[in-house]
Parts: structure tokens; sequence; C-alpha cells
């Protein structure tokens, strides 16, 4: 008898009228959010103007959807493409299925497109984007328990995630919430980002790399306990591989990195400062003006009596002699 566990949802669509709502696509747009509202926020605090992050996003965000679907139905083709299956399903990407390693790829692709049409350095930009992006697969790895999928090993831990649906193979019981694991990691990733790039300002991509490789440490043992159907290569996960050797170029790029461009960007977005300072944030405002005109006054009179004071030394000087 299981004492405690983790619940599957009842449903993981919901009605609105004829409009079906669909609770892996609202984790998806709310992980996009909070990536887009914290950028924009660390971007500023780099000298950056507001704004410009949700401009790239525009480019980003659908560049990085079809990647990561991309991603998915290629190294999961058998569930598209074999006998019994219906190849249209390939594009029903609201019924979940999203590769993080083509999102990050492809999304990258439509951010170099969005910086270059403004004049950004990327690495700047994906430094300044890097938590976020970590918290918005935190959010969205949810998705997934509303669908049921994704889980872990069998077990009877108190939070274990009890499975309730038999489709497509599923044996109802109790698993390993990976989900949930890898959620709560890529929150600490987040956490962790934040905090190097405070004490060491990182810069020129470093705080985007320390992302990518902290991220792959985590998803390579969660993607060994999962249970899905995937490739096997050489006796581990196709996904796990891919962790590996993405970690490894995060670290080699960071390392690199450190020794050839030290320091971190003094200038995220040329123009900026200037915009800033026409806007009027330079001018000052009216109590700073009239203290400005009371200091002028106290200045000019203190300016009359030294004259006045010279003046009169000089008098005396000349009646004595």
């Amino acid at each position: 008898m299981d004492l405690a566990f983790i619940p599957s949802p009842s449903r993981s669509v919901f009605e609105l009228g004829p409009i079906p709502l669909r609770a892996y696509a609202f984790c998806i747009i709310i992980g996009v959010f909070v990536a887009v509202w914290l950028g924009n926020k660390r971007w500023i605090a780099r000298g950056g103007r507001p704004g410009t992050v949700a401009d790239i996003s525009v480019w980003a965000v659908p560049f990085g959807l079809v990647g990561g679907r991309l991603y998915h139905v290629i190294t999961d083709y058998q569930l598209y493409f074999s006998e019994g299956r219906d190849w249209v399903d390939a594009f029903k990407i609201w019924e979940g299925g999203l590769g993080i390693w083509g999102a990050i790829a492809f999304g990258a692709v439509g951010a170099w497109i969005g910086c270059r049409r403004r004049g950004i350095p990327l690495p700047a930009w994906a430094d300044a984007l890097a938590p976020g992006i970590a918290f918005a697969q935190a959010i969205g790895r949810w998705g997934n328990w509303f669908n049921q999928e994704l889980y872990g090993k069998a077990t009877e831990l108190p939070w274990a995630l009890k499975i309730t649906s038999a489709e497509d193979g599923r044996v109802p019981g109790t698993y390993h919430p990976t989900f949930l694991y890898e959620s709560l990691w890529c929150i600490g990733v987040g956490f962790l980002v934040i905090w190097a790039d405070r004490r060491f300002k990182l810069g020129h991509g470093r705080a985007f790399a320390l992302y990518v490789a902290s991220y792959c440490a985590g998803r390579g043992w969660i993607e060994y306990m999962r249970v899905d159907d995937a490739h096997d290569v050489l006796g581990l996960r196709l996904n796990v591989w891919t962790a590996i050797a993405v970690f490894i170029l995060a670290v080699v790029y960071f390392v690199l990195s450190a020794k050839l461009r030290p320091g971190r960007e003094e200038v995220v977005e040329p123009g900026a400062s200037d915009a800033s300072d026409a806007s009027g944030e330079g001018e000052p405002s009216e109590g700073e003006g009239e203290l400005s005109l009371e200091k002028k006054d106290e200045a000019e009179a203190e300016s009359e009596a030294e004259a006045e004071a010279e003046s009169g030394s000089g008098s005396g000087s000349a009646k004595k002699g």
C-alpha cells in the first residue's frame, strides 16, 4: 500500500468553451515570459536598452520551438514514422515532445539573426538570458507532469510519482519523478549562474557556458533514470551522450574565453547610453533645479564678498604706503 506519492493530474487539457487549453503549452509560455522578463532586467543592468531582449526573443523563440521539435522527432522517429503510427502527429507539438538540445541550437541561430540586426554581440545577450532560460526549463518540465510522461524507474519512495494512465504503453504505478528532479536542478542552475555572474563578473558568453555545463551535469544522471523508449549507444541513452558532449564543449569554451577575452564587455548595446541621455534621464528634476539655483546664488554672493574684501585691502595698502 502506498502511503505517500505525488499524484498525476487527471487531465492535461481544459476546455474554455470550444477552445482547448493545454497545460503543456501554458507551462512553455509561462517559462518564456519568465526568461524574457528576467533577461530584460539583467540586460538593462548591463547597460542595454529596455525591450531589446524581447525584440530579439521574437527571433529566438520560434527558432527554438522548431529546433526542439525537430530534435525530438528525429531522435524518436519511431513514435511517428513506424508501422501503425501517424506521421501527422509529428506536428502536434502541444502533445509534448521538445528536445532542449535542438531548442538551444536553433534558438541561438534565431538570436544571432536578431542580434545582428540590432548590432549587439550575441554572447552578451546570451549571458543576460542564461539564468532565465534555466528557470524557463524548470517551469516547462511541469508540462511533462500534466502529460504523465518522461518519468523514471519504479520506486516506493514517499515522493514517487503515481502514474494512472495506461495509454501508449504506460504501466500504472509509482515511479521516480524525473520531471521534478530536473525542474529543481534547473532552479539551482539559474541561481548558480546569477551568483557566479555577480561574484566573478562573467562576460563574453561565459555565464551562458556555465548554464549549459551545469544543466548538462544534471541532465546526464536524470536522463539515465528515465524508462521511456530511447535509442541506446554503447549502453547509454543518446541524450546522455549528448549531455556529455555538450558539457565538454561548454567547459572548453568557458576556459578558452576566460584566457582570450578576460573581463566583461563594457558596452553591450551601442548607443544605449546616448538614448538614455536624450530621453531626459540626465536632466535635473524640478527640486534638483531649484537647489542648483540656490547654490548658484550662494556662489555669486561669495564671489562678490571676496571681490569687495580684496578691493578694500588694496586701497588700505595704498594709503599706508
